[in-house]
């Protein structure tokens, strides 16, 4: 899902003037400090969607024509894109009438499609410099970033450095949130890329769970899952459920996947070797080289892992190659989700480069 960057034009990416409050002139003119150096570290390394979002239009007010404010607003838009700097739309709101609370700020008229696309709000942010934008966070249900002298307590940030800025985007955790619920199972699973290993599973399958808890203490990943199946049918829902939720989530966490390994590689566990590459490549595949000789692991039917894994790849689109020898059953299976968690830990790992791991320019 894609985070976006609502910022507001006036007073933020430019000065507005301190007398009438109109940048009606080229002469009035003037870039915010150190806005061009900061924004352009966000655009290039970060994964938001930016989208400027003002009250004026162009360079004065909704009483200028179109052939007047259009070229003046492309002076802008162009100075920010000789910096690398790309804004996916430019919504301005011409409505004459400060009362109309559905176009202008904080009414949240403009930017409906973005609540109903595919598009992370919660993880979004409202950079401003007025109270307003702090309400039009609040509107959207995303978060504020005020750019003023003054303090905000609804904000996250309150600042006048664009570096401030940048700074805590780029400390924002990957996490998100999925859900899904169908006549067999309900599932919750909150995931954070940039955790500490910590977890918090509740499958109904003890066994389950304790694999999954592996996931997050050697992947040093924070994971968070609640089930509610219908184990009094047997095991298959839940565990192919999940196995879909959780790979949901790290599709949708790992975002365009910038900046990021891609690839991930054996773990040993006494007498067993396992083996586990992976490849957050957007391509699904799955090769399986282990074999169980007990039916049911725990209350875990043996036939399920395989199952586990293609259904995580199929909806983390990532292929997975994994290979697994021993004698001992519980040894070979904790092996295999312990070399995966490893496999994904250095997989999803940030890189100082900050393009797409790809000759395409996509995954």
């Amino acid at each position: 899902m894609k985070k976006v960057l609502f910022i507001d034009r006036d007073g933020t990416l430019v000065i507005e003037p301190p007398i009438d409050f109109q940048l009606d002139s080229l002469e009035k003119l003037e870039y915010y400090p150190c806005v061009f150096q900061n924004l352009a570290l966000i655009a290039k390394e970060l994964d938001y969607v930016l989208v400027m979002v003002t009250n004026q239009d162009g360079l004065g007010t909704a009483s200028f024509p179109e052939d007047t404010f259009w070229p003046a607003q492309n002076k802008i838009i162009q100075a920010f894109r000789k910096e690398g700097i790309e804004f996916s739309e430019i919504l301005i709101d011409r409505s004459f009438s400060h009362e109309n609370l559905l176009t202008r700020k904080p009414g949240t008229a403009m930017l409906t499609h973005y609540l109903k696309g595919d598009y992370d709000i919660k993880n979004s942010y409202v950079i401003g410099d007025r109270f307003t934008d702090v309400q039009l966070a609040k509107n959207l249900g995303c978060k504020s970033i005020y750019l003023s002298k003054e303090k905000c307590e609804e904000a996250v940030l309150s600042t006048t450095d664009w570096a401030d800025i940048y700074k805590l985007l780029k400390s924002e955790p990957r996490n998100i949130k999925v859900e899904r619920i169908t006549f067999e199972t309900k599932i919750e699973v909150e995931l954070n890329l940039d955790g500490s290993g910590k977890s918090e599973i509740s499958t109904g399958l003890g066994f389950f769970d304790h694999m999954l808890e592996q996931i997050a203490k050697h992947g040093n990943i924070d994971i968070y899952v609640n089930v509610k199946g219908d184990l009094h049918i047997d095991e298959h829902h839940t565990i192919e459920d999940v196995a879909i939720t959780l790979g949901d989530a790290f599709s949708k966490a790992l975002g365009n996947k910038k900046g990021i390994e891609r690839y991930g590689f054996l773990l040993p566990m006494d007498e067993c070797l396992a083996q586990v590459a992976i490849d957050f490549g957007g391509r699904p595949w799955l090769v399986w080289d282990a074999k169980f000789s007990r039916e049911k692991i725990g209350e875990m039917p043996t036939e399920m892992f395989m199952h586990f894994f293609k259904s995580f790849s199929d909806h983390a689109k990532c292929n997975l190659n994994i290979k697994a020898e021993g004698e001992n059953e519980h040894h070979k299976i904790e092996a295999i989700f312990k070399a995966f968690a490893k496999a994904i830990k250095l997989a999803v790992s940030k890189t100082n480069n900050y393009s797409i791991p790809s000759t395409k320019g996509t995954l």
